[in-house]
């Protein structure tokens, strides 16, 4: 194991809980970042239904 020498300074039962705490901060704010600088995952987990997409027809020519 490549980091095996750490537990001798950090104990297990403190480094573990630490890294998942950690872990689960950095996903919360990642998360929390996404729903505020975003508009449709608001109206997404509110219940809107996506707008339908709108394509132009080309001309024909004749």
């Amino acid at each position: 194991m490549i980091y095996g020498k750490m537990w001798c300074v950090v104990k297990p039962s403190v480094g573990i809980p630490l890294f998942i705490a950690a872990v689960a901060v950095a996903s919360f704010s990642v998360h929390l970042a996404i729903v505020s600088n975003t508009t449709w995952v608001k109206a997404f987990l509110n219940g809107k239904a996506p707008a339908p997409a709108v394509t132009a027809t080309a001309p024909t020519g004749k």
